[in-house]
Order: structure tokens, then C-alpha cells, then sequence
């Protein structure tokens, strides 16, 4: 298990956890980052990611993309 952070740009991996408090937690399960979802890096600029999850490109902080294990 690591965190999404690590994943190169094009990979697609299954998120295991997702970490940090409660709030944190709801906020990106809301977004589409759940346990056994799957997840695409798009691109990697400076530890901030643009992700494919659930048919949408998010783009999430380095912060919260340490929180999502994979």
C-alpha cells in the first residue's frame, strides 16, 4: 500500500484507504475517491494531481492525495 502521490502519470491502481479525519474523509469519498474504487493519474505537476475517478478528472492537492492510499 502507498500513497497516491506515488503512482506515475497514466497509471491506474485500486484505492485500499482512505485516510485523515472524519470530515477530510466524507469530503473525498464525495468526490468519488472510496474503497475499491479505481484511480488514474492524469498528470503530476509539482505533487498536485489531476485523477480520473468515477468518470471525472479531479484535481486534488499534494495534502489530500497522501491521505488516499492505493
Amino acid at each position: 500500500m502507498m500513497p497516491l502521490t506515488m503512482l506515475n502519470t497514466g497509471e491506474t491502481n485500486t484505492i485500499k484507504k482512505v485516510g485523515g479525519k472524519e470530515e477530510t474523509r466524507r469530503f473525498l469519498e464525495n468526490l468519488g475517491f472510496v474503497v475499491g474504487g479505481n484511480v488514474t493519474v492524469v498528470s503530476d505537476i509539482g505533487g498536485n494531481l489531476i485523477v480520473n475517478v468515477k468518470n471525472s478528472r479531479v484535481a486534488i492537492g499534494k495534502d489530500m492525495a497522501n491521505k488516499i492510499m492505493v
